[in-house]
């Protein structure tokens, strides 16, 4: 960028310096935009997993995938406060009761379930237990 010759010497240090700045914040942006993209494939990927898994709760497990390649760290212009490392709360399914057109959505909430806490359960048998103690109302009781 070329400056015309009546131009004091302050206004082209200063325009240096922003230009200066603008390429480097233009090459954080780049490394920013890199790093959500590689994240976004392996979240693609993970939820085409749990898609399957929730279509397929019968099917053995699918085997993990990658840990996601090292990024380097985000550039923030604003502080962050630090990340806890908590876990959403997770809900119980809903009550089954007689309404066969409900069987399937109360089976996938289930298996979601015990797939996102699997701490949570030791054995096949306390998981079926878990599951049938929301079996309330109608037939379902019974």
């Amino acid at each position: 960028m070329s400056l015309p010759s009546d131009t004091s010497q302050d206004i082209a240090d200063a325009l240096g310096y922003l230009q200066h700045h603008l390429q480097e914040f233009m090459e954080r942006q780049h490394v920013s935009e890199s790093n959500i993209n590689s994240t976004l494939v392996v979240l693609t990927a993970q939820l085409q997993q749990l898609t399957q898994l929730v279509a397929n709760p019968l099917l053995p497990a699918i085997p993990n995938t990658p840990s996601p390649p090292v990024l380097s760290p985000p550039v923030s212009l604003f502080p962050t406060l630090p990340a806890q490392q908590t876990r959403p709360k997770l809900s119980c399914p809903p009550d089954f009761n007689e309404e066969h057109h409900n069987g399937r959505t109360f089976l996938n909430f289930c298996s979601l379930y015990i797939c996102l806490a699997p701490e949570q359960f030791h054995d096949e048998q306390e998981r079926i237990l878990w599951a049938l103690m929301f079996f309330k109302g109608g037939c379902a009781t019974k």
